[in-house]
């Protein structure tokens, strides 16, 4: 009888600790993407004001930092929501898959463009992708064609036509969205100008792959890989001399230091440059202003999807998930008209606009990736 008596009491409490535990986060833990975490504390005020429910909690840790506590596992001690300046990755998604995150729903919430941008008290730079990359790339082609160490300290080194000022550029880490996505749309792009690595990239032949990679310097390591994993690896590599200085994972930081700085220029997405306009300027690229219309037209030509993805499991458990999602997919926030535009957030066309407000709502499981 006594031992019966002491199994219910600590079956007891296992449930009053259980019970206990599933209650003991009544708030939203949103983390990721810095460039998303402006959209989103907006959107979470807006929430809190309007609803029952404490206004979440959100951290900027970057898209990849995001993604590593997201996919961390199931439970409150994980975040229910990540932001993302980039789509999920495959690793991304296997390691969910591994700690058990098995049902994800992944919400488009629109555009933003990467500006280049400096302080309006210089003069604002034209610059091409192919600037960027020869500024900014580890190795770039030599005078006969092979690989070699970066060696430019000025922008007037990299093209005549630009400044005479050192080349000095403030940008995200590699764990951030916009470092990812601006390494593949304005290096990679700049990149590909270069007919050798052109042809790198979209090379399948492995006799021509092997003979580009000779003719580039490649070393003779690399001959097993294929060329479009070379070409990224060429491409994508932002040079450590000091020409690039990592930043972390505030765009305000960014924003400050270019104020103090008219020499320097600074990478981070479109809203950061929206909400500062009296401050800094965004340079042109390939003769593309960094505009609100611009970005909206697919015209500038560095701009990229934003999104969050929410974890199924934590929704029922964590109180107000599907009121947040209503109010973050509603036209009164992401529509033509809505204040993220206001915030430099750019819409999605209508139709595309419904489709995520119905996965996000009805919770879709996104694709495989």
């Amino acid at each position: 009888m006594i031992k019966k008596t002491l199994a219910l009491a600590a079956l007891s409490a296992a449930l009053v600790s259980g019970a206990a535990q599933a209650a003991s986060r009544d708030y939203i833990s949103i983390v990721g993407s810095s460039t998303v975490y402006p959209f989103a504390t907006v959107v979470a005020e807006q929430f809190g004001r309007k609803t029952k429910f404490k206004t979440p909690k959100i951290e900027s840790t970057g898209s990849g930092g995001g993604m590593k506590l997201f996919c961390a596992g199931v439970g409150i001690e994980t975040p229910d929501i990540t932001n993302a300046s980039r789509r999920m990755k495959k690793s991304e998604q296997e390691k969910c898959d591994k700690n058990g995150v098995k049902e994800v729903t992944e919400v488009k919430i629109g555009y933003d463009g990467i500006v280049v941008a400096n302080s309006k008290q210089a003069p604002r730079m034209h610059l091409t992708r192919r600037d960027l990359f020869l500024g900014l790339a580890r190795k770039v082609p030599g005078p006969d064609g092979k690989l070699i160490d970066n060696p430019y300290t000025n922008w007037k080194d990299v093209d005549a036509k630009l400044p005479n000022e050192p080349i000095e550029v403030l940008g995200p880490p590699p764990t951030s969205g916009t470092r990812d996505a601006f390494e593949e749309l304005a290096m990679g792009a700049g990149a590909k100008t270069f007919p050798d690595l052109a042809k790198l990239r979209k090379s399948k032949d492995a006799a021509e792959i092997k003979a580009l990679m000779k003719k580039l310097g490649v070393p003779e390591s690399a001959f097993n890989k294929k060329g479009k994993k070379v070409f990224k690896a060429v491409a994508y590599a932002i040079r450590e001399d000091g020409a690039y200085i990592e930043a972390g994972e505030n765009d305000n930081l960014i924003v400050q230091k270019l104020e103090a700085n008219p020499h320097a220029l600074g990478i981070f997405g479109f809203s950061f440059l929206d909400q500062n306009a009296d401050k800094i300027q965004g340079s042109f690229v390939d003769g593309e202003a960094p505009t609100f219309d611009n970005i909206a037209e697919g015209k500038y030509p560095v701009s990229r999807p934003l999104f969050f993805y929410v974890k199924k499991a934590h929704v029922g458990k964590v109180p107000g998930m599907p009121e947040y999602l209503k109010e973050f997919t509603s036209e009164d926030a992401w529509g033509d008209e809505g204040y993220l535009s206001e915030k430099g957030l750019i819409p999605m066309p209508e139709a595309e606009r419904e489709k995520y407000r119905n996965d996000a709502r009805n919770l879709v499981q996104m694709p495989r990736l």
